[in-house]
């Protein structure tokens, strides 16, 4: 798992800015937590090919919604009056390939009803895992993948070795994961759901 980095950038354009804050950064990808305030702008920024998880209603999204962005050159500018927040999965371009995709035991074949697939393309399979209050699911496999938690999360993870993680998560984070086979439970009473970007 790889560190939050306490990076914070400001990207300013005229007298606006948006806050661009690194999260994590390995070979594989680079994400962002973007933020903007009201009405903000912000100038244009070359990206690669991103997954954007939005935290926040932004233009045509919802909260929580997901999105492709093709490589390309964008100008975000808030025309909101709320302040608004996504995160930004960055694909690095000649990235060593991902490690653990095809997964051998898949959750979309064996919880469908719990493991929604909003996006899927070549380069990655995006899930939506909602968790009801006490919930344990089957023994299941990822790929690498990033984590984005939607809403309040408390879960135990018990991997293949029998090792058991408390994973308590607060709405917002995220958290980068090396392929693994384990088996969740939703130890708290309400229902969680997380994004989770697979990478192939």
């Amino acid at each position: 798992m790889v560190a939050r980095l306490s990076l914070a950038i400001l990207v300013s354009a005229a007298s606006s800015y948006a806050q661009i804050t690194v999260e994590i950064d390995n070979a594989w990808v680079r994400v962002l937590r973007v933020k903007q305030a009201p009405l903000e702008t912000a100038p244009e920024r070359q990206h690669p090919d991103s997954v954007a998880v939005y935290l926040t209603d932004f233009a045509n999204h919802k909260a929580g919604d997901v999105g492709w962005l093709p490589a390309g050159r964008d100008a975000w500018d808030n025309r909101s009056d709320h302040p608004v927040e996504l995160v930004l999965v960055e694909l690095k371009p000649g990235a060593p390939k991902a490690k653990g995709w095809p997964v051998e035991l898949d959750p979309v074949k064996l919880e469908p009803a719990y493991e929604q697939v909003p996006l899927e393309n070549a380069r990655v399979r995006v899930l939506r895992t909602i968790l009801e209050p006490h919930l344990k699911g089957p023994t299941h496999d990822h790929p690498s993948y990033v984590v984005v938690y939607l809403t309040e999360l408390h879960t135990t993870m018990t991997l293949a070795d029998g090792k058991q993680v408390d994973n308590p998560r607060h709405p917002g984070e995220v958290a980068w994961r090396d392929p693994y086979r384990h088996t969740t439970e939703n130890v708290g009473d309400r229902t969680a759901v997380e994004i989770q970007i697979e990478l192939k």
